[in-house]
């Protein structure tokens, strides 16, 4: 398999740690437990916050699981439009905020661009290419949060790290 070359991981982290995650969800270890399906999942955590269940938003939910990438509401509208034809975008930007708002994915807003959205949940750090700005996931563990006086009354609910720069193809551009 791909992880047996090491030049690859190296020279490709993102895409090598995206590649391994798709390989290791179609064929989990058997020593791992089976991780509950999606659609479960997704039904599951609607019902609990008193949403619907709909094609739409199991559309919207199974594209954002699949992808590496952080997507803005426009790329997730025309891929799902491949999948359900008379979607709009509206109805995406709706499924999205659902999603935010049920826990199952998470809106990262930048003051110079559109949100992007992103299916992984728990904390991690985010790079974004200030050129063409695609944003992907750092590897590694995040740390906690570190200790800063914020101001008196201010309640803290959590952090953010991102790392800004230009991605490969862009640094390469730019010399």
């Amino acid at each position: 398999m791909i992880w047996r070359y090491p030049y690859l991981r190296q020279r490709y982290p993102a895409e090598f740690r995206c590649l391994r995650a798709t390989l290791n969800t179609m064929m989990p270890l058997t020593a791992s437990p089976r991780p509950e399906p999606t659609e479960a999942v997704l039904r599951r955590t609607l019902e609990a916050h008193g949403q619907r269940y709909t094609e739409q938003r199991a559309a919207v939910y199974r594209f954002l699981m699949g992808t590496c990438e952080h997507p803005s509401a426009d790329e997730v509208f025309t891929s799902v439009r491949g999948e359900i034809a008379d979607i709009s975008l509206a109805t995406v930007y709706k499924a999205l905020e659902t999603l935010v708002s049920c826990g199952l994915a998470v809106k990262l807003t930048y003051g110079d661009d559109s949100a992007r959205y992103d299916a992984r949940t728990d904390d991690h750090y985010h790079s974004r290419c200030l050129r063409c700005g695609i944003v992907r996931d750092v590897a590694g563990e995040a740390v906690s949060m570190p200790r800063v006086e914020v101001g008196e009354g201010f309640r803290v609910e959590g952090f953010r790290v991102e790392v800004v720069g230009y991605c490969l193809a862009c640094a390469a551009a730019l010399e």
